[in-house]
């Protein structure tokens, strides 16, 4: 038996985004639950909410479509061509495929292409929901930890625990399959899983806080100080203040001097850059000092937070013989 993640890897694209576009285009009246899809997005983003959850919001819009199975029927009859021809060219009746989407709109195509196998979630057709209270993903997961795989290909990294299970696994991109071993992620794939996180988007609120708090206690002290000097002040005060916050809220550590000692070595680049970046606007170029603070605070972010995690916050492995 092979097993075989759906989207990007036999389908090209993310099916439940096409067949909501569709829907939309159908009924554009529902768009009216964007917004609430939109929030629910940014909740599971900043881990406010889990997949599971996550997923009934996005399928909220499923109250409101009359026949849903017309609509699936009608999709895949624009949407078929999207099924990979490497796919087919070597699938069985007996693979495997799993997806977080939901059943009834995997299954009809399944069957069309002759394969019985599904591990997808069941979520009701009007209600958005799930049937049962399995997670999202949760009965793909089991359905490979219980099957003997022979293969295994997926289009996502992030499948690398399932890569694991199976005899052979294989990452799919631009139609090839080739051995997950011997597959390098390029610069723009490792950036995208190292920032695309939750742990990045809190990093980048706490930044806004942090940047006015820069600002603001800069300015205080630029009404005592040389505007250099007032900077470096006001520096030190908002560095504090964003290592509470990114220790409760970010990396979810507990507080300590010595990660507080890291914390504050991870900035260095960051100082460095900030204050030559004052030295060049303030300094050389004569423009305003609130205009610089502002500035120079937004500089640095990616490094700052890579810096943070592999250095300040890291998080050590621990075996599993301990």
């Amino acid at each position: 038996m092979n097993g075989y993640t759906f989207d990007r890897t036999i389908y090209d694209g993310r099916v439940s985004w096409d067949f909501y576009r569709f829907c939309v285009k159908k009924q554009p009246a529902l768009l009216r639950h964007l917004p609430k899809q939109l929030f629910g997005a940014l909740r599971y983003a900043l881990g406010l909410i889990g997949r599971a959850a996550f997923t009934e919001t996005f399928f909220c819009f499923l109250q409101e479509v009359p026949d849903a199975d017309a609509l699936v029927r009608l999709f895949w009859e624009t949407h078929r061509s999207r099924i990979c021809e490497w796919y087919l060219t070597r699938k069985k009746a007996d693979d495997l495929i799993v997806s977080a989407s939901p059943a009834f709109l995997i299954r009809p195509i399944c069957l069309a292409l002759g394969v019985e196998n599904l591990a997808a979630p069941e979520i009701g057709k009007t209600s958005g929901r799930f049937v049962d209270a399995e997670p999202a993903g949760a009965q793909a997961r089991q359905s490979f930890s219980a099957a003997a795989l022979d293969a295994f290909y997926s289009a996502s990294l992030s499948d690398e625990p399932l890569a694991k299970s199976a005899k052979q696994s294989f990452f799919v991109k631009n139609g090839a399959a080739v051995p997950w071993e011997t597959y390098r992620p390029t610069v723009w794939e490792r950036a995208k899983r190292f920032f695309l996180s939750r742990e990045f988007f809190w990093f980048l609120i706490i930044g806004v806080v942090n940047t006015f708090n820069g600002v603001f206690f800069a300015y205080l002290f630029s009404l005592l100080f040389q505007p250099n000097l007032a900077f470096v002040c006001g520096y030190l005060v908002s560095l504090s203040i964003s290592y509470l916050l990114n220790s409760f809220i970010t990396f979810r550590e507990r507080l300590g001097f010595a990660k507080y000692v890291k914390f504050c070595i991870s900035y260095i680049p960051n100082f460095l850059i900030q204050n030559l970046f004052v030295l060049i606007v303030y300094n050389w170029m004569g423009l305003d000092k609130l205009i610089a603070y502002c500035a120079a605070a937004i500089i640095g972010i990616p490094v700052t937070f890579a810096m943070l995690k592999v250095f300040a916050f890291r998080k050590r492995r621990v075996s599993k013989e301990q």
